[in-house]
């Protein structure tokens, strides 16, 4: 959420904003609004104040014994006054807030300015694509048919886009989710984390998935709860309506988790195996970090994330998102896409955000400077996958495959996997 003083004060800035990310969104009638807002606020702050002292009035009157009939009359239209006052407060905020949830977050200066995905900049390219000596195949080929995930049994137990995982498969999943963990928690200093996978519409709300995103979540009934999709939803939310001492900063979880997301509109894409689905596994990251820090912070997030890839032995590039492409609650945004070598494409595996104080606005998350004749600030957020599965996976097999159909395990896999190779 946006400062709404700072949209007051910089109207023009967030107008730029939303051209640059292609957000139609009339920032005049925010304006307008939030006058209204203070407008009613201060007059009921002000009848308040009238009737305190009309109400003290008739405590003195009493004590000299004075009539008070009329006094009293005052002090009843003030409170019918105060009830309609209140009553048009209550429409207003609403709407207000509202309007204040659905504006976006300003991107940073550094991101480029685009209208779409072809307008986002390749940062780098790292690791060598895999040649070999016959035609490779695809996920499909190399794992369908129930050799890593039967996807004709689980659209029976479920519907498509809910894979399931059977044999070596299950295990090369599981051998993946705790090498990231212990990657993460043993070398890059974050605390392992277990949250619930159902969370209220108020942590939906706090880190921005509501309402922009409501069409593609999975609510349940009667309980007003969601599926999460994504670990940061839960591990952000630990904190909200907390203040953490500034020594405490930065904070750092990681945590695996099943994601679920509806996607709505993307039906048709993607749909070859398990490219694009419905329910996946995730390692994902998440920092609380001073504002002064979040930048730094940011670029060793990436990093972290990169790390996995690397020790993989994938070939990755890293792809800086532009304005139009970055999330509704993004400030700056990467992409890590990993080579796929059976369909000769690149697969995002990883999306590294840093949100400034806009998820802890929502959520209100501060920290309290070491100086106590400081006021408590908003805390900056960041989060990334460490990294998504299923697509892990694509690219892995199909990167390690050989002309028997077996797939090679990763070196520093082996020791979780258990076995050298995935025979064919």
């Amino acid at each position: 959420m946006l400062d709404p003083k700072f949209i007051r004060e910089h109207p023009d800035m967030v107008k730029k904003a939303l051209r640059d990310r292609n957000t139609k969104l009339n920032i005049d009638d925010f304006l307008v609004l939030d006058k209204k807002r203070r407008e009613i606020i201060s007059r009921a702050e002000d009848m308040k104040r009238q009737k305190n002292e009309a109400s003290k009035k008739i405590g003195a009157m009493i004590r000299k014994k004075e009539d008070v009939t009329s006094v009293k009359a005052e002090v009843a239209g003030i409170s019918k006054e105060i009830e309609v006052i209140d009553v048009k407060s209550r429409e207003i905020n609403d709407e207000y807030q509202e309007f204040l949830d659905s504006i976006p977050n300003i991107p940073h200066e550094s991101v480029p300015v685009g209208s779409g995905e072809a307008d986002n900049k390749l940062i780098r390219e790292e690791g060598a694509r895999p040649k070999f000596s016959f035609k490779p195949k695809d996920h499909v080929e190399l794992g369908g048919g129930g050799r890593l995930f039967d996807l004709e049994r689980s659209a029976k137990i479920t519907g498509s886009g809910f894979p399931l995982y059977v044999g070596a498969g299950a295990k090369l999943s599981r051998a993946l989710i705790n090498f990231m963990l212990d990657v993460h928690t043993k070398e890059h200093g974050y605390k392992e984390m277990l949250p619930p996978l159902l969370v209220n519409g108020g942590s939906m709300r706090g880190t921005g998935q509501l309402p922009k995103m409501a069409d593609d979540m999975y609510k349940t009934e009667g309980e007003g709860l969601y599926l999460i999709p994504t670990a940061e939803v839960p591990l952000t939310n630990i904190h909200a309506n907390e203040c953490l001492a500034e020594n405490d900063l930065p904070v750092l979880y990681a945590a695996y988790t099943a994601c679920f997301r509806r996607e709505a509109g993307s039906y048709g894409k993607d749909t070859r195996g398990i490219t694009r689905v419905h329910q996946f596994d995730k390692v994902e990251m998440v920092k609380f970090t001073k504002p002064e820090d979040s930048m730094a912070e940011f670029e060793t997030l990436l990093a972290d994330a990169e790390d996995i890839i690397k020790r993989l032995g994938l070939a990755y590039r890293v792809m800086e998102l532009c304005t139009a492409d970055i999330s509704f609650a993004a400030h700056k945004c990467y992409d890590i896409e990993l080579w796929s070598p059976g369909t000769d494409r690149w697969l995002e595996v990883s999306s590294c955000s840093v949100f400034s104080d806009f998820q802890a606005r929502r959520a209100n998350i501060k920290y309290q400077p070491s100086d106590k004749n400081q006021k408590p600030r908003f805390v900056h957020t960041l989060n990334a996958s460490g990294v998504a599965l299923p697509r892990l996976v694509i690219a892995l097999i199909e990167t390690y495959q050989e002309k028997d159909g077996a797939i090679k395990i990763p070196d520093v896999l082996v020791p979780y996997f258990g076995a050298q190779r995935i025979e064919s």
